[in-house]
This record gives C-alpha cells, sequence and structure tokens, in this order.
C-alpha cells in the first residue's frame, strides 16, 4: 500500500473512532412512554422546561433502623450511571451491602404539570420481589415552584408498596423550572403617560429637524411653533398674576409713576421782547 493510500486509510479509521465516541459520550434523554408520533406539545414543552437540571445531581440518604439504610441518586432526564446503559434515572443503592436496584428508567417517562408544578414519572424500574406482586418499581418525583431556585430539597417522601398493584416511590424538590411565567401588566396610567412622553418626543424631535433641515431656522427659532410656545408662556404668566396675586386689584400701586402732575408748573418764558414792536 503506497504511503497516501496508508495516510487516508488512517485518517478514515480516526474519523470512526472519533464519531463513535461521541455517540458514545452523548447521554440519553427522557423519552415518553408510547411512540414519537403520539408525544404532544405540552410533554415536549415540558422536557424542555426541564432542560436546566439536567447536568445537577441529586442524593438523598435513608435511615431506618439497622435494618434499612439506602442512598437515593436522581438525575433529570439523564442516566445516574451512564457507564452502566441501564437507563436508570433515579437508583437506590443498599449502602450495607452495596447493591443498586433502578426504582426508574427515563426511558418510561411520564410528565404533566399544574399551574405551579410539574410531575415526573420513571416507570420501568427492577422488580418487586415480595411486594406489589412482584410488578415493577417506579419513581414519581413531584417538582413545585421556588422561584429564585434552580433546584433544592430533594427528599423521599414516602414508598408505598403495601398494595397489590399501582406501588411507587414518591419523591419531592422545589425548582423555579415548575413556576409560571410572570406576566408584568401596565396600569392603564403607565400605557397613557409612555405614549404621551413618546408623543412629546416626537414632535420636539421631528419638529427641530424639521425646523432645521427644511425651513432652515437657526438659533431658538428651531423650536417648532417657537412663537405660540413664547405667547402661551406669557400668557400662563398672566393668567397666575392673574389668579394667584394677592392683592386687590383696585390697590394703589407702590410706586408712582413720573407724570405731568409731579413736574409742578413750569414758569412760563416770555420771549417778548423778540417780537417787532
Amino acid at each position: 500500500m503506497s504511503a497516501p493510500c496508508h495516510t487516508s486509510a488512517l485518517l478514515l479509521v480516526f474519523m470512526a473512532l472519533a464519531v463513535a465516541g461521541a455517540e458514545q459520550s452523548e447521554e440519553r434523554s427522557c423519552d415518553v412512554i408510547g411512540d414519537e408520533s403520539s408525544e404532544s406539545q405540552m410533554e415536549r414543552a415540558l422536557l424542555k422546561k426541564l432542560e436546566p437540571l439536567s447536568h445537577m445531581r441529586f442524593n438523598v440518604t435513608v435511615e431506618k433502623g439497622k435494618t434499612e439504610n439506602y442512598v437515593y441518586h436522581f438525575r433529570v432526564c439523564r442516566e445516574v450511571n451512564s457507564t452502566s446503559h441501564d437507563f436508570g434515572g433515579l437508583v437506590q443503592t443498599d449502602r450495607q451491602n452495596g447493591k443498586t436496584t433502578v426504582i426508574g428508567r427515563i426511558n418510561e417517562t411520564q410528565v404533566f404539570n399544574g399551574s405551579d408544578w410539574i410531575m415526573l414519572i420513571y416507570k420501568g424500574g427492577d422488580s418487586y420481589g415480595r411486594h406489589c406482586s412482584g410488578e415493577k418499581r417506579r419513581a414519581v418525583i413531584m417538582i413545585s415552584c421556588k422561584r429564585g431556585v434552580t433546584a433544592s430539597s430533594f427528599s423521599i417522601i414516602s414508598e408505598e408498596r403495601e398494595k397489590e398493584q399501582e406501588c411507587f416511590y414518591l419523591f419531592e424538590m422545589d425548582s423555579s423550572v415548575a413556576c409560571p411565567a410572570e406576566n408584568s401588566h401596565l396600569s392603564v396610567g403607565s400605557i397613557l403617560l409612555i405614549t404621551f412622553v413618546s408623543l412629546i418626543a416626537v414632535y420636539i424631535i421631528g419638529g427641530f429637524l424639521y425646523q432645521r433641515l427644511v425651513v432652515g431656522a437657526k438659533g431658538m427659532e428651531q423650536i417648532p411653533h417657537f412663537a405660540f410656545w413664547q405667547d402661551l408662556g406669557n400668557l400662563v404668566a398672566d393668567g397666575c398674576d392673574f389668579v394667584c396675586r394677592s392683592k386687590p386689584r383696585n390697590a394703589p400701586a407702590a410706586y408712582r409713576g413720573v407724570g405731568d402732575d409731579q413736574l409742578g408748573e413750569e414758569s412760563e418764558e416770555r420771549d417778548d421782547h423778540l417780537l417787532p414792536m
């Protein structure tokens, strides 16, 4: 085999290994029960809403005397142990003997919500032994709304295993992803104020540009309708003076103007001597 062919073959092998490694490293996500075509838009939207929690891991320890000492490992729409390829989304570990039991799998997921909560259900867990007619375990996780918190307070509430069927493990946690979107409604007064300010800004800026670029005005004349606003200011000042002044209208002025009565009588100049005799 020639050198170029050998190099090309090595490149193809490396590319194939890279693609295979990428596929293996890609974590599996939740698969809603049923065919993909039967998934509703609501289910897809809820799974997307839970996506910010997928990179987090949650653990809770339960100890009851000397017989039960378990640790529960939980991930949102991801496998707890991706190397085992068992789809386990919620796994129980017995701290006494190290035995692991899959409580629920992400490839058998159900999800629905209410106004301020999301219910995530993993089915298809390992089978019960003596309890619940040997059916498969399932985990129910109630995610309640708590604003300002990405995720917290993961805990187990109870394990219902005394029934003949439909047994389950119940967990709960708080997260802001379960909260409804906050609607920021503006009041009527705010809308009117914003509209009024916007109109004033358009009037001033548009009028200024028109006066400057079209009319060719300079200085204060660039203000739109400058003469009107100037007269309006004078009229407002007169109105305020008329309404708000404290003195009666017929009160004498505090000063006296210079009039003819203050000049006194002037001595009449005689110019008879200029007349011809």
